[in-house]
């Protein structure tokens, strides 16, 4: 058999997501927080707002109440409303000094900004011209009672968060937390604050994906460095699998390699190896150990990163139940050429430049976690495609990414 017979096929990488994806059923149990403690979790019912947001028509600004109809008159300034007080009807020929968010009174259709009055003798002479309707903020016009302020499925951000609170929800009902176990395989691995050995390397994919983890709302089952025995590895993933959703790994999954990891995963449940036409990151292995998820990742940071960042991330966004699982891209000018592509569609580590372009990290190693502290994204290039200098191709933005 030839070498090239050998090898496994590539896979596209859309075609191992979705066969990927549609393993994964996103979990049952939910569980009810404070609105306050829920960032970072996603949404397990649609959220209905059971007011109407703003409550009441309401003025967009300090300045005076009245009807635009009178506007040319000079008024007599009848009341005044302060934000949280109830304003009386307002008569025909009158206006009302008012502040921002208060509740514009009956009768009166129009705000004007006090910067565009003058007060003659108590009086309210208005010098700019009037529309009706102006700066006055309409009940309902954020949000309808009875209608679904967040959907299911929504992460919840800042702003969702906010909005939960505008319609007077104190507790959200979210999925509860995926259960994802990490750990190292690997008698090289020393852990930082440690002496480093000859031979020996800092483990930085278990901070990496720790952090990442953590990053998607996840609970993280740190089960540490496991030695390099097959027994061990085999203890290790009963644990895990009896403590976990997900185990995740990093290592020890490239076609061909020996090591524990694989027969393990094997001999204690099932194990699909897969290269990903993606470089960086082409080994990929997933499975199952009893009832957890097993994904096993490519040993060098950077391959690490951008699998996790591609395959692992909506794995854990759908377990959650989330809708929006893949991030979203833009198109921007590269600031550079690349007339050698590579076979594999490519993830280059680029920065957004001055000149609102894309520039490149001068090593595109595997290896050089440099690389992406530098950047601010990655360039998704399909494969065997060249571009030159201000060509527009596909970015992503770690922004999207990393949340």
């Amino acid at each position: 058999m030839s070498e090239a017979a050998k090898k496994p096929a590539l896979t596209p990488l859309d075609d191992a997501l979705a066969t990927l994806l549609a393993q994964i059923r996103p979990l049952a149990e939910r569980e009810t927080l404070p609105t306050s403690a829920a960032r970072g979790r996603v949404l397990a019912a649609d959220l209905i707002s059971p007011v109407d947001v703003p409550p009441a028509d309401n003025s967009a600004m300090d300045g005076y109440a009245l009807r635009a109809a009178d506007a040319a008159a000079v008024l007599p300034v009848t009341q005044r409303i302060p934000a949280g007080s109830l304003p009386q009807p307002l008569a025909a020929g009158e206006a009302a000094r008012i502040f921002t968010g208060a509740q514009v009174p009956a009768g009166a259709d129009s705000v004007v900004m006090q910067e565009h009055t003058e007060l003659v003798e108590g009086r309210l002479r208005v010098t700019e011209p009037v529309r009706p309707g102006q700066h006055v903020r309409l009940r309902g016009e954020d949000v309808r009672a009875g209608s679904v302020v967040l959907p299911a499925g929504t992460r919840l951000d800042a702003v969702a968060l906010g909005l939960a609170a505008t319609a007077g929800a104190a507790e959200l009902a979210v999925t509860r937390r995926p259960r994802v176990a990490l750990f190292s395989t690997g008698d090289e691995l020393v852990m930082p604050g440690e002496p480093l050995p000859p031979g020996a390397i800092y483990n930085s994919n278990r901070f990496t994906l720790r952090a990442l983890v953590e990053g998607l709302g996840c609970e993280v089952v740190d089960l540490g460095i496991v030695p390099d025995r097959l027994d061990a590895t085999r203890a290790a993933l009963r644990e895990a699998a009896a403590k976990a959703d997900v185990i995740l790994t990093s290592g020890g999954v490239s076609v061909g390699e020996e090591d524990h990891l694989r027969p393990a995963v094997q001999a204690e449940g099932q194990l699909d190896l897969w290269a990903i036409a993606i470089k960086p990151g082409k080994p990929f292995a997933h499975g199952r150990v009893g009832e957890a998820h097993f994904i096993g990742l490519p040993g060098n940071p950077v391959s690490s990163l951008v699998t996790f960042l591609l395959l692992v991330r909506p794995v854990l966004l759908k377990l959650q139940g989330a809708t929006r699982l893949a991030p979203r891209a833009c198109r921007i000018a590269a600031g550079f050429d690349w007339p050698k592509p590579d076979k594999r569609r490519e993830f280059l580590r680029v920065r957004l430049d001055e000149d609102g372009g894309l520039a490149l990290f001068g090593n595109q190693s595997s290896g050089v976690l440099t690389s992406a502290f530098w950047a601010d994204g990655l360039l998704d290039n399909p494969a065997g495609q060249a571009f030159a200098q201000g060509d527009t191709v596909r970015f992503l933005p770690f922004s999207e990414l990393l949340s």
